[in-house]
């Protein structure tokens, strides 16, 4: 006898036509039953465009048809009118970035958590795993992925008008800290931080990118939910350290990703641990919260970074420790953890 969850793992295989993303984790399946061989599914669609109806709905009834047991499949899919707006769906108005298979945001719902050091060292590694990889900084009120990847000059723009990324480490990167004067403040509104990231997401010339990866602030925001406006995310990896003050902020930033669809790839423990010269393991913050919260969450734990002053120092290098030492087991820490990310999202 199928189960509801049995189909709708089935229904994950089918692809929203011209994404890499499936039906399921946007959100579309509505309406699920199964009886006697029977198989019947409702998806609500936030677009209006025929063919792509055409085509989920074909590719649906495919692949249930090859269920054992089931005999008999309907799909009924359900789109507004081509005058209508669908509201309440960050989806309905999200454009693909040119030439990018793969969006995936680095998230830490609290501040201090290190998450843009795993930001940088994540991008470093994919491309150490030989991957193009693109990372943009959409932190507007404190930039820091120029200092910690060594990049420091103004973009320039392209003869289609779309600003240039800079190049660090085989890594494309954009910021906001690129463009303003050295310890110039950004006093912006929230209009303005949607408008400067729709513009990193679609008026840079990123060019082919197997990932884009975006550093975002800490908190639920405008530049969170702008982002899952504009652009289909492959899906949310969270940073946490291991304590209680933090792993309860994390909770809300998985709450606002899954409230939007958008799936959660992992978490990853940052600041595991500490190891003393003379051996001693010393646990800061405590150990093993963010596997915890993994196992309570459903979510993958994507594995944790113990307490480096290498992974400092690099950073402050503007040389990621998987650059400057992939051998080190601070370099390989970052490694398997974007090892096992790649292998989750082919």
């Amino acid at each position: 006898m199928l189960s509801q969850d049995d189909i709708k793992h089935t229904l994950a295989a089918v692809k929203y036509p011209g994404f890499s993303r499936d039906i399921v984790s946007f959100g579309l399946v509505k309406e699920i039953s199964a009886a006697n061989g029977a198989v019947s599914v409702t998806l609500q669609l936030t677009s209006p465009n025929p063919d792509a109806a055409q085509q989920i709905k074909m590719d649906a009834e495919r692949i249930l048809k090859n269920l054992p047991g089931v005999n008999q499949v309907h799909v009924e899919v359900r789109q507004p009118s081509a005058g209508q707006t669908a509201t309440g769906n960050a989806f309905a108005s999200q454009t693909k970035v040119p030439g990018v298979k793969r969006i995936v945001a680095i998230a830490s719902g609290k501040g201090g958590v290190g998450k843009s050091t795993c930001a940088a060292n994540l991008a470093c590694a994919l491309t150490h795993l030989g991957a193009k990889v693109g990372l943009l900084d959409c932190d507007i009120y404190g930039p820091s992925i120029p200092l910690m990847m060594g990049v420091h000059e103004r973009p320039t723009v392209s003869t289609t008008e779309q600003l240039v990324p800079l190049v660090a480490h085989r890594v494309k990167v954009m910021s906001i800290g690129l463009l303003l004067n050295d310890d110039q403040p950004v006093i912006w509104r929230g209009p303005m931080i949607t408008k400067t990231i729709n513009q990193f997401l679609l008026a840079v010339e990123w060019g082919n990118l197997d990932f884009l990866l975006v550093d975002l602030p800490p908190g639920t925001g405008d530049a969170q939910l702008s982002l899952c406006q504009t652009v289909p995310l492959d899906g949310g990896v969270i940073i946490s350290t291991p304590q209680e003050a933090s792993l309860g902020v994390v909770r809300k930033g998985i709450a606002m990703f899954r409230k939007v669809n958008v799936p959660i790839l992992g978490i990853v423990e940052n600041m595991s641990y500490f190891t003393t010269p003379n051996g001693d393991r010393v646990e800061i913050f405590g150990h093993g919260g963010g596997q915890e919260e993994a196992a309570r969450q459903n979510a993958p734990f994507l594995g944790e970074v113990p307490i480096f002053t290498e992974i400092r120092e690099a950073g402050d290098r503007g040389m990621p420790v998987v650059v400057s030492a992939p051998n080190h087991a601070a370099g390989k820490a970052f490694i398997h953890i974007a090892e096992i990310l790649m292998k989750n999202l082919k």
